[in-house]
C-alpha cells in the first residue's frame, strides 16, 4: 500500500469543495466584472463565497483578498504593508519563515529597507523577549508565521502580536500551515493581516486569501482594472474563491475534535519511531506544534536517502519545505534551531491530516526503522 505523508506539501482536494466549485467551472463561467446576468451571476457565486470565507474567519468580507496562494498572499502582505506604512523602513521576520517571507524581506531590503530576522530557541519558538529586542521606532512590519511548515512549530502568536501592537507596529502571519488545525481568529491572535492558502486544506492548487484590517494602509502589487476594490486587479477565480470558502468551512466543522484524535494518532507515531530508531530526534516543540506534523532528524543518514528508501516501500514524505525540494542546501530553518548542518541534512518530515489511520503510521514507523537500520551500516 501507499502511505501519503506529505500533506504539509499538499493535501488531497475534498469532494466537497470539487462540488462546490463546479457550477463556476461549467455553467456560471462569466466574467464577475460583467455587466449582464451571466456576469452578475458568477459575481454572486463570488460575493457569496468571499461572505462565507468571513464568517468563519470572524472578519468583514471587504477585508477579504482571494490570492493564488500563499506566496502571493505573503508577498502581497510584506511587501504592500510596509510599502504602505508611514512610520519607517524596518521590518523584521524571524529567522524560521517560509521562502515567502524571507524573500520579499530581502527585496524590500533591495530598495532600502532594513531587515532584520529575529532567532528562535532550539524548538524553533521565537520569544516575545526575542522580538521586542530587535524592535526599533522606526520598525513597520513584523511578520511571523503562525505554525512552521517544516517542524511544526505552533509560535506564542498573541503574546508576539502584544509585543509589536505596544509599539505600534503591525503584525501578519504567514497562517498556511495552520489553517486545517487551528481557529485563524485574526481578533483573538491580534494580528493585522493573515495569509492562508487552499491547497493546504481541501482545495485544488492555485487558490487562497489575505485579510488585512480595513484600519492598516496595504499598498497593492497588482494594479490594472481595479478587482477587489483595488486591493487585487485581475479577474477573479470565481471556482477557486467558492472552493476555498467551502474548504474553510469544512475545516472548522468539528475542528478541535479532530486535531485532538489527530494528534493523539501523531504522538503515538512520534513515540513508535524514537522507539523504533536509534538516535532519531523530534524536531520543533514537544508539545506545541500541529497535530498532524511529525519530524525528525537521522544523524548518520542521508534525509534524501532514507525519504527514496520509504517511496520504494511505499512512504511518501518529505525532508522539509516543497519551495526548498533538491536544494543541496541543509534547511534554514533547522540551522536557525542550532542543528549542525550535517544533522540538518538528515531531516525527514512525516506529514499527515484527517484521513490517517492509526494502521497506516504503524506502518510507516516501522518502515522508517527497517530503512534506517539498512542504510546506518553503509553510512559507515
Amino acid at each position: 500500500m501507499t502511505v501519503y505523508l506529505d500533506e504539509a506539501a499538499t493535501s488531497p482536494v475534498r469532494r466537497e469543495v470539487v462540488e462546490a466549485m463546479w457550477p463556476y467551472l461549467t455553467g456560471v463561467f462569466g466574467n464577475p466584472a460583467s455587466h449582464h446576468e451571466v456576469g452578475a451571476a458568477a459575481r454572486a457565486g463570488l460575493d457569496q463565497a468571499r461572505r462565507e470565507a468571513a464568517a468563519v474567519l470572524g472578519v468583514r468580507p471587504g477585508e477579504l483578498t482571494f490570492t493564488s496562494g500563499g506566496t502571493e498572499g505573503a508577498n502581497a502582505a510584506v511587501k504592500g504593508l510596509a510599502l504602505a506604512a508611514p512610520r519607517g523602513r524596518h521590518v523584521v521576520v524571524s529567522a524560521v519563515e517560509h521562502p515567502a517571507v524571507l524573500e520579499s524581506a530581502r527585496w524590500l531590503a533591495r530598495w532600502g529597507f532594513d531587515v532584520d530576522e529575529v532567532g528562535v530557541d532550539a524548538h524553533g519558538t521565537v520569544t516575545p523577549e526575542a522580538l521586542d529586542a530587535v524592535l526599533r521606532d522606526d520598525t513597520t512590519l513584523v511578520s511571523v508565521q503562525l505554525a512552521s511548515n517544516e517542524v511544526g512549530t505552533v509560535q506564542p502568536l498573541a503574546a508576539l502580536a502584544a509585543v509589536a501592537a505596544r509599539r505600534g507596529v503591525p503584525f501578519h502571519t504567514d497562517a498556511v500551515q495552520a489553517a486545517p488545525w487551528l481557529a485563524l481568529d485574526p481578533a483573538a491572535l491580534g494580528v493585522q493581516a493573515l495569509s492562508i492558502s487552499g491547497h493546504k486544506f481541501g482545495t485544488p492548487k492555485g487558490s487562497g486569501l489575505l485579510w488585512v484590517d480595513r484600519r492598516t494602509p496595504c499598498e497593492p502589487l497588482l494594479h490594472g482594472g481595479g478587482q477587489q476594490d483595488g486591493r487585487r486587479s485581475g479577474t477573479e477565480d470565481v471556482a477557486a474563491a467558492v472552493g476555498l470558502a467551502a474548504a474553510l468551512r469544512l475545516a472548522a466543522t468539528d475542528r478541535d475534535a479532530e486535531a485532538a484524535r489527530v494528534a493523539a494518532l501523531r504522538d503515538a507515531f512520534v513515540a513508535h519511531v524514537l522507539d523504533a530508531v536509534p538516535g532519531a530526534a523530534l524536531t520543533g516543540h514537544p508539545v506545541d506544534r500541529l497535530p498532524g506534523h511529525s519530524s525528525f532528524v537521522l544523524p548518520g543518514v542521508s534525509g534524501e536517502a532514507a525519504l527514496v528508501g520509504l517511496e520504494e516501500r511505499g512512504v511518501v514524505c518529505s525532508s522539509g519545505s516543497a519551495c526548498a525540494a533538491g536544494s543541496d542546501e541543509p534547511s534554514h530553518v533547522l540551522t536557525a534551531m542550532g542543528l549542525p548542518r550535517e544533522v540538518a541534512q538528515t531531516a525527514v518530515r512525516l506529514t499527515f491530516g484527517r484521513g490517517a489511520t492509526a494502521e497506516q503510521l504503524e506502518h510507516a514507523a516501522t518502515t522508517l526503522a527497517a530503512v534506517v537500520g539498512r542504510l546506518r551500516p553503509a553510512a559507515g
